[in-house]
């Protein structure tokens, strides 16, 4: 009974991370001053070619999974087919979470929407808190790096500055040569950049001293 309880309590705390994380990206949307990296190229689908951004996260969740059946090979484990159903159910967060962002007044305020940017970034930070710890399964963009940092024995840190630089310049590039404009990449790809890992850090400092108030 205690492991069903467990299990549960890990679920909750999974999905309701994976839900405060798009509400994130949804702010980082409603901002229009560019979205994190991780979510720089679904959001250039949107831009460039009109795909609903849920359905684009969808489709590249699935590019990424069929990206690591490439560098695994005989390696990949069937269970990392589960990605697929997270990054569906991680779509739809999308979606439902952009859909209410769009209820709030767009402005042209350059400080509110830097103050969005911040908003964005705390719930990113807080929904990764959460989500991570419950180990259940990452998403196809983590899948990818813990992929790479695997095959070619590189610390993972280090394949994410990759990754986010990578799908950076995809973006922008992808964004100039459609669009002539910066499109999914702006200042708020570069605050996202700097300021989600280091909010995450404060916030996990701040829950060991909650959680064991000897730690300093």
């Amino acid at each position: 009974m205690e492991n069903k309880r467990t299990l549960t309590n890990r679920l909750i705390c999974y999905f309701v991370g994976l839900f405060i994380m798009t509400i994130g990206i949804a702010l980082s949307v409603k901002s229009d001053l560019g979205v994190s990296p991780v979510s720089s190229i679904p959001y250039t689908l949107t831009v460039c070619w009109g795909i609903e951004m849920g359905k684009a996260t969808i489709l590249f969740h699935c590019v990424l999974i069929v990206i690591q059946i490439l560098i695994l090979r005989k390696n990949f484990k069937l269970k990392s087919l589960l990605q697929l159903p997270v990054g569906i159910v991680f779509g739809y967060f999308t979606t439902f979470c952009n859909t209410l962002a769009g209820y709030l007044p767009s402005t042209d305020n350059y400080f509110l929407r830097i103050c969005m940017i911040l908003i964005s970034v705390v719930l990113v930070a807080i929904g990764i808190f959460m989500y991570l710890p419950a180990d259940i399964m990452p998403l196809a963009g983590e899948g990818v790096m813990q992929a790479v940092s695997d095959t070619i024995k590189v610390e993972f840190s280090k394949v994410k500055v990759a990754f986010d630089v990578t799908m950076v310049i995809v973006s922008l590039v992808t964004c100039l040569i459609v669009l002539h404009t910066l499109g999914s990449v702006g200042v708020g790809t570069v605050i996202a950049s700097l300021m989600v890992g280091i909010v995450l850090g404060w916030i996990k400092k701040l829950w060991a001293k909650r959680t064991n108030p000897s730690t300093k």
